[in-house]
């Protein structure tokens, strides 16, 4: 009984403290006010904040709950969008906020084409997905 008590203490510790680095580094790097600003909707900011902390709440009782939903594999295509979505916009704010496609561009000689590379990372990123969906995940199930 007091082992179970001692691990329960212990994982909360390490969850609180995980979960306040994320919030840290989000609220430090100000990209939750960052993507509101460049999608222009900054009036809805609050929304922004009740989403990310709803978004972490329901992650972490997904990770510790492991629910099964039953969902036929076309709604799991919609929630694989979204997820994909979400990771795609932080990460494009947070490169935003520490400017670095010009760093990159600078370093691989392609200053004033930001664009060229902003867009080879993007189909980088595609086919690299489908690659492991298609070859990893969708043969792996069969």
């Amino acid at each position: 009984m007091i082992d179970c008590l001692c691990l329960a203490i212990i994982g909360l510790a390490w969850g609180l403290a995980v979960g306040g680095g994320l919030v840290a580094f989000i609220t430090v790097l100000g990209i939750v006010p960052r993507l509101a600003d460049l999608t222009k909707t900054a009036n809805r900011l609050i929304n922004y904040e009740a989403a990310v902390i709803t978004g972490a709440i329901a992650g972490a009782l997904v990770s510790l709950l492991e629910p099964r939903f039953g969902l036929a594999n076309f709604f799991v295509v919609f929630i694989g969008l979204g997820c994909g979505i979400f990771i795609g916009l932080l990460a494009a704010a947070l490169t935003e906020v520490l400017n670095v496609f010009p760093i990159l561009a600078k370093r691989v000689g392609l200053e004033g084409k930001t664009h060229t590379l902003l867009w080879a990372i993007v189909l980088g990123k595609v086919i690299g997905s489908l690659y492991h969906w298609i070859f990893f995940v969708r043969l792996g199930s069969l």
